[in-house]
């Protein structure tokens, strides 16, 4: 996501000096540091990655906090607000997501994600796909299911393909610019597979297979 949708999600959820965050499936911290710095609150990133939260905790310079974790297994609560930022792709269920989310989250807790939208890959996709097994797009109907399920309402939302769509294809672009490094540091089979994805994502961002959007669900 560019910064600017990042912080007008953290936004809408309320996120803000005094509230307490858990950034689940963190990575690098990179969003954990933009929300901290421009609206402030109590932060803890978890991520399955040690390499990841190593990375991020030196980053950081102290302002929030990480841990390595398995999602969905999660930190005891409660927290104000969890995030889920690009990675609700990478689950097939759903629905235990959800209920580790809630699980964390009191009456009017805000659960603030991303979401690539669209019906499951169908066996040439995913033979397409590098990292297919972490790929899951769902149709959005079929979300707000299970998060009515697991005691949330949506309420708010942002379509935000077209901007996705244009990061996907600069990476894509960047990352051939750059493909002797990369190459040189992760070899041949690694650079393939990641140009590959970005080349495919782009494209079915921008022939409408996959749309991603922007939520806020507040627990009932």
């Amino acid at each position: 996501m560019q910064a600017s949708e990042i912080l007008a999600l953290a936004s809408r959820a309320g996120i803000a000096p005094g509230v307490s965050v858990l950034d689940l499936c963190c990575g690098g911290g990179g969003p954990a540091r933009l929300i901290a710095r421009e609206l402030g609150c109590t932060y803890l990133g978890v991520d399955a990655s040690a390499g990841a939260v190593r990375l991020a905790r030196r980053r950081s310079g102290g302002d929030c906090r990480f841990e390595v974790s398995r999602v969905p297994s999660v930190p005891a609560g409660p927290f104000d607000v969890v995030l889920l930022l690009e990675t609700m792709l990478a689950f097939p269920d759903k629905p235990t997501l959800l209920r580790a989310v809630s699980s964390v989250l009191g009456p009017g807790g805000r659960f603030a994600f991303t979401l690539e939208e669209g019906q499951a890959l169908t066996a040439a996709e995913r033979a397409l796909m590098p990292a297919a097994h972490t790929v899951w797009p769902t149709p959005i109907g079929d979300l707000t299911a299970c998060l009515a399920r697991a005691g949330f309402r949506v309420t708010w939302q942002r379509e935000c393909t077209r901007s996705h769509q244009a990061t996907a294809d600069a990476l894509h672009r960047a990352f051939l610019a750059e493909a002797d490094v990369i190459r040189g540091q992760v070899g041949d089979h690694p650079l393939d597979d990641l140009l590959a994805g970005h080349r495919l994502w782009s494209d079915w961002l921008l022939e409408g297979r996959v749309r991603k959007f922007a939520l806020v669900a507040t627990k009932q």
